[in-house]
């Protein structure tokens, strides 16, 4: 029998924009949230103006909303408020007493001048958790910097570590190709919400959550951290190899190019087998995964000059029919094109207020009674002001028409 939604009866308020903070209330609303993000008047999220492309309507024409707001927006209400007003902020504090949770990335102490800091809000909420994500955190010498993804990706390391070696063609620093700094803060501060929440049931009370981009981006680097600290030797590019494991990494074929990684002994030898050379198996300079590492140079010189001789697609049927991880490198459409994908629904659309539909991914979280549910397409800039004034704090009709003719004139 399937339940309500994980986090059904949660309210979110989402005064947040672009994409670390609109990626955490994204995922609270995909487990159910009802979330309320605020949007400043006539412009909202900033993202909204990151197109081209933009969202097709009924009959195939662009309409104002961008693709990368859509990436993060969904099941979501929007309410124009400007904060910098009194009645901007009252509304919003209105808003606060009346939440569970907050979500802000604006800059260090940037609220308090409007009475929206966790302090001012925790003395009408006191349950309220109040979750911060910012470039650097609430203390240390660079709290009061705004922090971006891709300058980010280059101060925390990873553009260290990313690209083609130094001594080959094409090598030099190289951020990724998707904003995984904003990805993975969104997440953490996803995790400390729902820890936070579940404190919340012994203790009664809210807190303020310090999420920092930097924090997160430094987490992310993992093994690479553990390779630096166990080491003393800073890691560095090595493009489509692994720096732990060998042979895991990319080989071309005649035809094309494919991942071959193996993870174990008994899948390095497999894939020996699989290409022709079981010597190479047993050989004592690669017996171990220790020694392929060692001797990486002399291993991989001779399994590329085997791999280049085959086609890309026998190589993944020779290697998939004995267990050895491998595949090709596909491109987006061809991602959303293969067959697990399309059996998992890994695209959704959704109807939208243009007429057309607004084609989303879907959320990785699986849940056997209590799925993820997709109600809404990613809302227009204040599709739901008058909505949550009336549903959520009980205005009158002529106490939304004043909110909204003082909202109209805000410049």
């Amino acid at each position: 029998m399937t339940r309500p939604p994980a986090l059904d009866g949660i309210r979110v308020l989402d005064l947040s924009r672009i994409l670390a903070g609109p990626w955490c209330t994204q995922n609270l609303a995909d487990l159910g949230a009802d979330v309320i993000k605020i949007e400043r008047p006539h412009v909202g999220d900033d993202t909204r103006a990151w197109g081209p492309p933009y969202l097709k309507d009924g009959d195939g024409q662009d309409t104002t909303e961008s693709a990368y707001y859509l990436s993060a927006n969904r099941n979501k209400r929007s309410v124009e408020a400007d904060m910098a007003t009194p009645e901007g902020a009252a509304l919003i504090r209105e808003l606060a007493a009346a939440s569970d949770i907050l979500v802000e990335n604006f800059k260090v102490g940037g609220l308090a001048k409007y009475g929206l800091d966790y302090d001012s809000l925790k003395a009408v909420n006191p349950r309220l958790i109040y979750c911060s994500v910012t470039g650097f955190g609430q203390d240390g010498p660079f709290a009061q910097r705004p922090g971006y993804d891709f300058m980010i990706q280059g101060m925390g390391g990873l553009m260290s570590i990313t690209g083609e070696r130094d001594d080959l063609p094409g090598g030099g620093p190289q951020k990724a190709g998707v904003a995984v700094t904003d990805i993975v803060t969104g997440m953490y501060a996803t995790v400390a919400i729902l820890a936070a929440l579940q404190e919340r049931h012994r203790s009664g009370l809210g807190q303020h959550l310090d999420i920092a981009l930097l924090d997160s981006h430094v987490a992310l680097l993992a093994n690479q951290n553990s390779n630096y600290f166990n080491s003393g030797v800073a890691p560095t590019r090595a493009g489509n190899a692994h720096q732990n494991v060998v042979p895991y990494q990319v080989f071309a074929a005649s035809d094309g190019h494919l991942i071959v990684a193996t993870g174990n002994e008994s899948q390095y030898r497999a894939y020996c087998r699989a290409i022709g050379v079981p010597e190479l198996g047993d050989d004592p300079r690669f017996a171990t995964n220790r020694l392929r590492v060692t001797n990486r140079e002399v291993l991989i010189a001779m399994l590329t000059a085997i791999m280049l001789e085959g086609r890309r697609d026998d190589w993944i049927a020779k290697l998939e029919a004995v267990g050895v991880p491998c595949g090709p490198i596909n491109n987006i459409a061809q991602a959303f094109a293969h067959p697990q994908a399309q059996a998992r629904q890994l695209r959704r659309d959704l109807p939208h207020p243009s007429g057309g539909m607004a084609p989303v991914t879907a959320s990785p979280l699986r849940f056997s009674a209590s799925p993820v549910v997709y109600r809404r397409a990613p809302p227009l800039l204040g599709e739901h002001t008058e909505e949550v004034l009336r549903d959520v704090l009980g205005k009158s009709d002529d106490a939304i028409a004043a909110f909204k003719a003082a909202t109209a004139k805000t410049p």
